[in-house]
């Protein structure tokens, strides 16, 4: 049991220690991209995409008021966008009803691909 919670263990920090250099590679491709004025780049065998997205941050006590029903709440429970996307593409809630309830946040992806 001891090995295998100490394989654990450094595992973990292996996959944390990827993610520091995965985030630290991801900021200068972008910054790289920004430098050319550009959202695609080729080198080697590798193609690398931006993608802009936009992102809604809600505030939960805002949207709460803007709610026509209490019970809506219930179904979307905390402010998670995706269970507000879902209601707003069922109808269950109007786009009007909870504008000024949310911040909107630019995000870039990037995609890198093999050739």
């Amino acid at each position: 049991m001891e090995e295998t919670l100490a394989r654990y263990y450094e595992l973990k920090e292996q996959i944390r220690e990827a993610e520091k250099e995965v985030a630290a590679l991801r900021e200068t491709l972008i910054g790289e991209c920004r430098r050319r004025e550009t959202t695609e780049l080729t080198a080697g065998g590798y193609r690398l995409k931006l993608i802009a997205q936009e992102r809604k941050e809600y505030d939960d006590h805002r949207l709460y008021e803007s709610l026509p029903d209490p019970d809506v709440w219930r179904l979307a429970s905390k402010a998670d966008p995706g269970k507000i996307a879902s209601l707003l593409k069922l109808g269950v809630l109007k786009e009007r009803l909870i504008a000024g309830t949310y911040t909107t946040k630019e995000i870039t992806l990037v995609t890198v691909e093999r050739q």
